[in-house]
């Protein structure tokens, strides 16, 4: 299963999910399709919530802190909303260079 990621610029795009996000590649379509590897099976999160709704679709990946990723990159990533409490832990979201939300959560109360 795909998440698909609309970009705007693929060369920037890339250079963003493998240096700064630190994926690999898993293969490409000529230049206009790149397909990067998760550590995980994909699921589809349906979520009614309104304030959701203002940021859109997008990759959500589970990490260790979502306080300490934060701290490590909040100079250099755009973040949309700081960390947050949420029933099983901690979430924030950032963009891509496209403008596309990546959330981060951890479990850390579970």
């Amino acid at each position: 299963m795909f998440h698909s990621q609309p970009v705007k610029e693929m060369k920037k795009a890339v250079s963003f999910y493998r240096d700064v996000l630190g994926m690999e590649e898993a293969w490409r379509e000529g230049e206009h399709t790149v397909a990067f590897k998760t550590n995980a099976d994909t699921q589809i999160l349906l979520e009614e919530d309104a304030e959701e709704h203002t940021y859109g679709p997008g990759s959500i990946f589970l990490v260790d802190s979502v306080d300490e990723f934060y701290n490590e990159n909040n100079t250099s990533l755009i973040f949309v909303k700081e960390p947050s409490d949420i029933p099983p832990g901690r979430y924030a979201i950032f963009s891509d260079d496209s403008g596309n939300p990546i959330r981060i959560i951890d479990m850390s109360k579970k």
